[in-house]
């Protein structure tokens, strides 16, 4: 193959050099970013303002646990009327009015609160009010009893069963979920990459097909070595795009930052609040360093080479199927016909992945599922971090390179064909014709 590589510079070159591409390179980022920006910095301006929220107790028993916060000021209001509460809180236009009604009992109570303001409150705000609530509420019903709060504190028994392998090795829910969270997003990689980038391929073989200038190309290069040199320099291209993107997206997040005072601490002032409440209790503390934990036992060097052999083995083979289509077709509305069957396996890995790996990694239907080539890059990348042997990941990776090139040859095959082919849309019995040549 020496026409290869300048097939593959070709094409390469055409893609970064190409006005679109150059454009959406640039602006893809920008614009993120922007709307990014704007969200943030608009619930920026909206939790930064001070919310004064005015309590009146009149059963005198739960105005003890509102605190201040930074954002959240309480005012309580005692020898007064709800109307004239409700007057006064209009009239100062504080946040709102909570309005605890005096009945015989606590179960009374807690059915007569109200919220009173001029517009919808906070969902998160009313959930912590209700919080505090409920908990002063339960402590009194439950002295009311003539139960003992501190012996019941001190009764309750954590459960938090560790995990252990036969060999020894440890593990916890925690590491479960970062070792979900790892395959999850590297089988959503791929899928958007072969989607976005399998487009582009396809794309590109139908714009020189229609536009003739591949009856020139084809004279002096052979099919599958043009099919190639397309899929890798198209490949590389979007490898650019996406580093790029990467960069790019990181400076100008830094500088908008910056420029507009964004602090991402402060977006969620009232989430913040509660979850430094309870990053402060030791149960919260344990389980951070169990995910530091988590994070450490992963096998790093496995997981890195693993994503990359068969993210590009992945992206390979469904390449070579979106090439295929592009010479087969002469426009993009032709390819809807045959592109159900190329989406369907990779569609259904994304579902096995989420749905049986979570469930049970080492299970029969991830476990096929996970050598079967056209679902392996996404299923086996999300095995992978629950410990998977090196034979399995080989044996999937030797049948994913064998079933890529085996696809080679097949869409060389309608590739050499359906490049000359015009003015008639094909079917599949045609295709099926067409690999007999």
């Amino acid at each position: 193959m020496n026409h290869l590589s300048l097939i593959i510079k070709r094409e390469y070159l055409t893609k970064v050099k190409n006005k679109s591409f150059i454009i959406m390179t640039v602006l893809s980022p920008i614009i993120m970013i922007a709307l990014f920006a704007l969200v943030a910095y608009l619930s920026q301006l909206n939790n930064n303002r001070e919310r004064i929220i005015s309590i009146l107790d009149e059963s005198g028993i739960v105005s003890d646990v509102f605190e201040n916060s930074e954002f959240t000021k309480y005012n309580i209001l005692s020898d007064i009327s709800l109307e004239e509460a409700k007057q006064l809180v209009e009239e100062k236009g504080d946040y709102g009015l909570l309005h605890i009604e005096n009945k015989k009992d606590i179960v009374e109570i807690s059915k007569a609160i109200k919220f009173y303001s001029e517009d919808s409150p906070s969902l998160t705000l009313i959930s912590s009010l209700e919080t505090k609530l409920e908990n002063k509420l339960t402590n009194l019903k439950l002295e009311q009893e003539g139960v003992d709060i501190e012996k019941i504190k001190t009764s309750k028994s954590d459960i938090d069963i560790t995990q252990e392998s036969f060999q020894g090795e440890k593990s916890s829910k925690i590491d479960n979920i970062v070792k979900l969270a790892f395959g999850g997003i590297a089988g959503y990689l791929l899928f958007m990459f072969i989607i976005i980038y399998g487009n582009m391929i396809m794309r590109s073989v139908i714009e020189e097909k229609t536009s003739r200038i591949i009856e020139i190309i084809i004279s002096s290069v052979k099919p599958i070595q043009l099919m190639m040199g397309k899929i890798i320099g198209t490949s590389l291209a979007g490898i650019t795009q996406f580093v790029i993107w990467v960069i790019l997206g990181s400076v100008l997040m830094v500088a908008v930052s910056a420029i507009f005072g964004i602090n991402m601490a402060e977006m969620q002032a009232t989430q913040q609040d509660m979850m430094q409440q309870a990053m402060e209790s030791p149960e919260m503390q344990t389980q951070a360093q169990d995910l530091i934990t988590a994070i450490y036992n992963l096998p790093l060097i496995n997981l890195t080479v693993a994503f990359i052999l068969f993210f590009i083995g992945g992206y390979l083979l469904y390449s070579s199927l979106y090439a295929a289509v592009g010479a087969a077709v002469d426009n993009e509305t032709d390819t809807q016909q045959f592109m159900m069957p190329i989406l369907v396996p990779l569609i259904l890995a994304v579902y096995v992945g989420i749905f049986t790996v979570i469930e049970d990694p080492h299970g029969t239907v991830s476990t096929v599922f996970s050598f079967i080539p056209f679902t392996s890059p996404v299923v086996m990348l999300m095995r992978i971090p629950f410990g998977v042997p090196i034979w399995q990941q080989l044996i999937s990776l030797g049948l994913l390179i064998g079933m890529f090139m085996f696809t080679v040859w097949f869409a060389a095959k309608i590739y050499r064909v359906g490049i000359l082919m015009y003015g008639k849309k094909p079917s599949y019995k045609d295709i099926y014709k067409w690999l007999k040549y």
